[in-house]
């Protein structure tokens, strides 16, 4: 039913999770919206990359 992950997909699973972290806190505590804004929109990406490397290898 579960595929194992490998090292890197977790790397990137985890890797987001604490960038939305980061960015909640630059947005919470320092009150730095920009900033915070610009960090968050990296998670998507990290995703995306994440989708794009699962369908390569399911593909071989």
């Amino acid at each position: 039913m579960f595929k194992k992950n490998s090292f890197i997909e977790m790397a990137i699973v985890i890797a987001t999770i604490a960038i939305i972290f980061l960015s909640e806190y630059y947005y919470v505590v320092l009150k730095d919206h920009d900033r915070a804004m610009f960090i968050g929109l990296w998670p998507p990406t990290m995703i995306g990359l994440l989708i794009y490397l699962n369908l390569r290898r399911n593909q071989k």
